[in-house]
């Protein structure tokens, strides 16, 4: 067995000791995080692995887009799963601000003053759907007008990452040639826009070429891996693929989600091992914990260690 450990913190630690630290302290979620960043240390340096992202767009409405962008700038991945409130968030944050605010604000109030809730985020509809409307109608016209008809939603993805500047994920997805899916792409104002358009003008969305794609990468993958923030259709997605190659050979979840009323979301990977979207020998481990707190412990720990 091994020891307990008590933390020794110093001024100057880096981000990285204190990670390894977690490990030895055996501080419950700690420890987690500690064996989750050796996890991806070792899918990220796995040169034959195809490595999956998943998160839901929530994030992207804070800071945190920030940590999603540095991964993605780096190409520690190389495809990514998520919602379409990821592209309306990254879309809206490349023109305008979100702002502070609280869990215990009047929302009827907020309603009235047209500000939307997430969270403890404020955002403004000039912010959120007015920009993305704007934008949308700009950038659908310019694709159209290049003879482009027809997309799968990682090729949209890619038009509108080249069209936003560098604070953008998008725009970095689209520059590193990592693919976006989006499953669910007319449930946010950037699936409604495109429906909208539709309406005046030739334009459709192909999801069959999204999963000719992942179909591809994961039939030819000898080995793959996944960092899977929060549940729904983004987690699942990813999974469901992975059954075909015998499952994830790595596999780190990080959800705030409880497993006793059988939701997806809140399934540990031993659940997915049943159905072989994860390997009976994979590398996995669950963070019970806010994304928004351990991704910048653990991103910046990996980052110090590649």
């Amino acid at each position: 067995m091994d020891e307990v450990r008590d933390f020794e913190l110093s001024k100057g630690i880096s981000v990285d000791n204190i990670v390894r630290q977690m490990g030895a302290s055996g501080g419950f979620t700690a420890k987690h995080i500690a064996v989750g960043v050796e996890i991806l240390e070792e899918m990220v340096k796995d040169s034959t692995s195809v490595n999956f992202l998943s998160f839901p767009a929530c994030i992207l409405a804070t800071g945190t887009r920030g940590v999603i962008r540095e991964i993605i700038k780096r190409r520690l991945f190389h495809v990514i799963v998520t919602t379409c409130g990821t592209l309306d968030h990254d879309i809206a944050r490349c023109y305008k601000p979100y702002y502070h605010g609280s869990f215990q604000m009047d929302d009827r109030e907020l309603h009235e003053r047209g500000i939307n809730r997430i969270g403890n985020i404020l955002v403004p509809n000039e912010s959120y759907g007015e920009i993305i409307e704007r934008k949308m109608a700009e950038f659908l016209t310019d694709i159209i007008a290049e003879g482009k008809y027809e997309l799968a939603t990682y090729e949209l993805c890619w038009e509108i990452g080249k069209r936003l500047d560098e604070s953008s994920i998008l725009y970095w997805c689209w520059r590193n040639n990592i693919p976006v899916i989006i499953p669910g792409i007319m449930d946010g104002a950037v699936g409604y826009q495109i429906w909208q358009f539709s309406q005046d003008h030739p334009i459709e969305i192909n999801i069959f070429r999204d999963e000719k794609l992942l179909s591809d990468i994961v039939w030819q993958s000898k080995r793959t891996g996944a960092l899977i923030i929060g549940g729904g259709i983004s987690k699942h997605h990813v999974l469901w693929w992975n059954q075909f190659k015998n499952g994830l050979d790595y596999a780190v979840y990080i959800t705030t989600a409880a497993e006793y009323d059988g939701s997806l979301s809140g399934a540990r990977p031993r659940e997915a091992i049943s159905w072989g979207k994860i390997n009976e020998k994979a590398k996995t481990i669950t963070i019970e914990a806010d994304a928004t707190v351990v991704l910048p412990l653990m991103i910046a720990a990996l980052i110090d260690r590649l």
